[in-house]
């Protein structure tokens, strides 16, 4: 069954955060919020997806996602990610705002 919450904007980020790191949708996750806070038994502890030991979140609250020793990016300096990262935001902004290039 669907439904709308109004859920604080930090509650809801908090729940992304927690199902990004439990690899877990946001939809399953909050099932299992609400059937415990309700006092009904947890589904199989084998229905659960494992965590990722390369996600984790950061001092700040953010995830970190750790990459491969041997990935690409490491190879990579940091004007060339950031001019990548900078080519990225470029074309994706340009898509929204219906600018070919």
């Amino acid at each position: 069954m669907k439904t709308t919450l109004d859920l604080p904007d930090e509650l809801v980020r908090a729940v992304k955060l927690r199902a990004v790191i439990q690899r877990r949708t946001v939809k399953d996750l909050v099932a299992e919020f609400l059937r415990v806070g309700l006092g009904m038994p947890p589904l199989a502890e084998a229905d659960k997806r494992p965590t990722s030991k390369r996600v984790m979140i950061g001092e700040k609250g953010l995830p970190v996602i750790r990459c491969a020793p041997n990935a690409p990016a490491t190879l990579m300096s940091v004007k060339t990610l950031l001019a990548l990262e900078q080519e990225s935001q470029t074309k994706e902004d340009s898509k929204r705002a219906g600018i070919s290039l």
